[in-house]
């Protein structure tokens, strides 16, 4: 793959945006991208991180990294970012749609306003974002966009009823843009990793199941597929024979299986 840094005419130098960048697989992504020598707009909620994981990065790979600070959850955030970022003279090559969070536990019960901010942080903002920077990448003929999914995206959750279909809609997004600007030279990836050593895991400790690969392993794979033109990219071979076998299954065993996993454990088996 070509460096995306410079469009075909040569005019434009671009950066690398990657939202929930302070920590986990958004931090990842932003060093294996830096030590490629790719200038970044890192995205997350506390500048303080941000400009930590910024200096860092521009010391160790002398790349150029803005820091915009941003909670997504909050209406109207998205359109500040893009106009923060504009304002900076900054265009986007590359866009890394993986800031997001899920919850954990009977839907009746959980925060109701916890659970509209997890619909507009991991589905609002990814089509808000993607819709701001795909029509300069098709103009341009060049650039890439990773959405990260999960392998929660190929079976209902219960339990995680809100993340699953939040994924389930990243998942199935990505595939149609991929399809519809392929002749356009642009290319989206839907990045689906399993359990991952990341502070997600930790803050819904219930719901882990098996080992986990590490965030570079994740980052890896997605970048990948980005370079090689995939366009579902589930991270690990236990993952990848776990999603095909789900495809194959009933629905309702799928269902019940995955309730037996998710139940927290203050709720009684049935």
């Amino acid at each position: 793959m070509t460096d995306a840094r410079v469009d075909p005419a040569g005019t434009r130098h671009l950066r690398a945006l990657v939202t929930g960048a302070s920590s986990g697989i958004g931090a990842a992504f932003a060093h294996a991208l830096a030590a490629r020598g790719r200038d970044l707009v890192l995205v997350a909620r506390s500048t303080a991180v941000l400009e930590a994981v910024a200096t860092d990065l521009g010391a160790k790979h002398g790349v150029r990294v803005d820091v915009v600070p941003a909670d997504l959850a909050r209406a109207g955030a998205v359109d500040d970012l893009v106009a923060d970022v504009a304002a900076r003279g900054i265009e986007i090559g590359t866009l890394i749609n993986n800031a997001g969070f899920g919850t954990h536990g009977f839907f009746a019960e959980l925060d109701a306003a916890r659970e509209r901010d997890e619909v507009a942080v991991n589905i609002l903002a990814v089509v808000a974002l993607t819709r701001a920077y795909l029509p300069a990448m098709v103009a341009r003929r060049s650039g890439g966009i990773i959405n990260v999914a999960s392998t929660a995206a190929f079976q209902p959750v219960p339990y995680m009823a809100t993340y699953g279909a939040t994924k389930a809609f990243v998942l199935s997004f990505s595939e149609a843009l991929a399809e519809e600007v392929r002749e356009h030279g642009v290319r989206v990836v839907a990045l689906c990793p399993g359990q991952t050593a990341t502070a997600f895991f930790t803050d819904i400790e219930e719901s882990r199941v098996g080992s986990a690969r590490s965030a570079e392993q994740v980052v890896a794979t997605g970048l990948r597929a980005l370079e090689t033109g995939r366009v579902v990219a589930v991270d690990g071979f236990a993952n990848t024979m776990m999603t095909g076998s789900v495809r194959l299954a009933p629905r309702s065993l799928v269902r019940r299986v995955a309730a037996r996993i998710e139940r927290p454990s203050s709720l009684k088996p049935r």
